[in-house]
């Protein structure tokens, strides 16, 4: 008897356990993505943008500044090699560079930067205020600071590639260095849902 005693009140505790988590209010879904979100810059023409610029085609989005000296200028020359051998699909692709320096990149030295020929073509800049730059570094989980003083210091910063959907989602990273065929096959991938 005092085993069935002990079999029952075990079964009583499982089953009030049980009846109170179902009682719980299950937490509320997250409308956050995970990498991106809502930003209010302006572009190299000066135009207001904000993150609707991303919805409608494939996007690039590339966090850098005119002054670096090597990771920007390769990267942005690496994506450009990449949708040279998109062939006719790279019209459907496009590259963002977002500057982590709003102090020297305002809206003229990026155009005259973005301009290179060794560059995407119909690359878009974006520049702002320092919270508006804040703001969207934190969107995208981007890791930038000053390094040094005057007027050539540097900045440290994030060197990744966020390759984003039409509809503006994250979809994969593109890591610093990747070979421009391999960029390329990625963004195929992506965009075949592969």
């Amino acid at each position: 008897r005092p085993v069935a005693t002990r079999r029952a009140m075990a079964i009583s505790a499982i089953v009030a356990v049980a009846l109170l988590a179902a009682c719980r209010p299950a937490a509320p879904p997250s409308t956050e993505a995970a990498i991106g979100g809502p930003f209010h810059l302006v572009d190299q023409d000066g135009h207001p943008a904000d993150q609707n610029l991303l919805r409608g085609r494939w996007s690039l989005v590339y966090f850098g500044y005119t002054f670096c000296p090597d990771a920007c200028p390769a990267t942005l020359a690496n994506l450009a090699n990449a949708l040279d051998k998109h062939g006719s699909r790279a019209g459907s692709v496009q590259v963002v560079f977002i500057t982590v320096d709003p102090h020297r990149d305002n809206p003229g030295q990026l155009k005259a930067y973005l301009a290179s020929p060794s560059f995407p073509k119909r690359i878009i800049g974006l520049t702002g205020t320092d919270a508006g730059i804040a703001a969207v570094a934190r969107a995208y989980h981007v890791y930038y600071r000053q390094a040094g003083n005057g007027a050539a210091y540097s900045v440290d910063h994030t060197s990744v590639v966020y390759l984003m959907d039409p509809d503006g989602h994250f979809s994969k990273p593109i890591g610093f260095g990747e070979p421009p065929a391999d960029v390329a096959r990625d963004i195929g991938n992506a965009m075949a849902g592969v």
